[in-house]
């Protein structure tokens, strides 16, 4: 993950903040990543995404999408 973490960050130009989820798949894995993509002040109302990651079975990143922007405060409503 940690490599995968590293690639995106190269693309993105910005560090990933924290892996929300990982699980297998057919072909590899499968992760979501937290992205701070604008830093505000208070720390609260900055902007993360969280992104898609698809990764082969030895971690190398195949593909990427950003699936939600939020603010950092904001807490999902239950389903």
């Amino acid at each position: 993950m940690s490599s995968a973490a590293e690639q995106l960050a190269k693309l993105l130009g910005r560090p990933p903040e924290s892996v929300s989820s990982l699980k297998p798949t057919d072909s590899g894995w499968e992760a979501q990543v937290e992205v701070v993509e604008l830093e505000r002040i208070p720390d609260t109302t900055s902007v993360l995404a969280s992104y898609k990651v698809s990764l082969d079975e030895e971690g190398a990143l195949i593909s990427f999408e950003r699936t939600r922007r939020y603010s950092r405060g904001m807490i999902d409503r239950p389903f």
